[in-house]
């Protein structure tokens, strides 16, 4: 009786998270992702009964490396779910500032999408999908909150896996962003700025979401070039060579942050959300398979510019009192135009371009100058 209690045990112990991680190159990089994808479990992961969603990311829509997912990390995903027939569709969304139709060009999206006859939609479309209220099985730390009327997802979303793609970088308000900061985009509209405030919650909220609507989620992160300092824009691009996929998103940005140098349980939406039991936040705790990160330590930092020092006061700081006023109502548009004015229009052509121009010198910048 004993043995059988002690296999019935052995059956039901919980697998631990699994996040692969390996070194690249720009001669061997789309390779070696379908083969970081498989060692992650992405058959595993993702039924192949389902159809799948790829979720890039577009943090700019003008290039600037280390931002958005990367024509070789676009390129590598669509040929391992080839590899293994999956049915799919790249979802791209808009925000105030981003222009998806821009940001696929400049990224050199377009010519893999028409190399492989890839399905795009756009979430912001109405003829591609439709804005349903969502009422989430899960309890909600705030979502229900900030949205009292509903919580509006697309409908497209529901029923279908989902793979995320984002980068390895920092960001000005969650500190590290990843693959639960991508589904910032996908799942909440235009509205989603009201979230910033709380954006360690809503990442949290929007996991328990996704993990209700989802049969499979996956994350393959891009780390050959990563952002350093305030992200997901004015960043300092730096060479790592790194790729990283998981199933548990979690486990996967608490490594990335790692890796980057920060202690991924001091990053309060890693904290809450491992402590939700919505994935791994504690990296000791997880199997991690190809490269020994032990010794991983960048030194990043977060840091700040103008634009961002500015949306703290009323996003954490003084003003916070503001924020209906500010962002509920028209007036929200001046702070629109002054973000573009900022970011496209000042600081892309004054300190971005010098960036951009010293990562064209390096193996990534000249293997995305090649990239046809």
């Amino acid at each position: 009786m004993s043995q059988d209690k002690s296999e019935s045990a052995q059956k039901t112990k919980p697998t631990k998270s699994k996040v692969a991680v390996l070194k690249t190159t720009p001669e061997t990089v789309v390779d070696d992702y379908i083969r970081l994808m498989e060692m992650a479990g992405l058959t595993d992961a993702l039924p192949k009964d389902k159809h799948t969603i790829i979720k890039n990311n577009i943090s700019w829509h003008l290039l600037f490396p280390g931002a958005n997912t990367t024509p070789w990390q676009m390129e590598a995903t669509v040929k391992a779910l080839d590899k293994h027939g999956y049915s799919y569709t790249c979802v791209q969304n808009k925000t105030v500032v981003t222009d998806a139709h821009v940001g696929q060009k400049l990224n050199k999206f377009e010519g893999i999408y028409k190399k492989y006859n890839v399905d795009v939609k756009f979430n912001f479309k109405p003829e591609d999908m439709k804005w349903i209220k969502y009422e989430p099985k899960g309890k909600m730390i705030i979502l229900d909150k900030i949205f009292p009327d509903g919580i509006m997802i697309p409908d497209y979303f529901i029923g279908k896996n989902i793979l995320h793609q984002p980068t390895v970088k920092c960001h000005i308000y969650s500190g590290t962003t990843g693959s639960m900061k991508n589904a910032f985009g996908g799942l909440l509209g235009t509205h989603r700025h009201y979230c910033h405030t709380h954006i360690h919650e809503t990442l949290c909220d929007l996991l328990t979401i996704q993990k209700e609507i989802h049969p499979g989620i996956f994350a393959v992160m891009d780390g050959t070039t990563t952002g350093n300092g305030p992200g997901p824009r004015t960043m300092y691009p730096v060479t790592q060579d790194v790729i990283l996929a998981s199933s548990d998103c979690v486990a996967i940005d608490a490594v990335a942050a790692k890796m980057m140098g920060f202690d991924p349980m001091d990053l309060k939406y890693i904290r809450i959300a491992h402590e939700n039991g919505l994935g791994c936040g504690i990296v000791d705790e997880m199997e991690i398979v190809g490269e020994d990160i032990s010794d991983y330590n960048w030194n990043y930092f977060v840091g700040d510019n103008l634009a961002s020092s500015t949306g703290d006061l009323f996003w954490f700081g003084p003003l916070k009192f503001l924020q209906r006023l500010m962002f509920h109502t028209p007036l929200v548009y001046m702070f629109v135009f002054a973000s573009a004015f900022y970011h496209d229009k000042f600081w892309y052509p004054t300190t971005g371009k010098k960036r951009i121009n010293e990562w064209y010198k390096t193996q990534w910048g000249k293997k995305f100058l090649e990239w046809d």
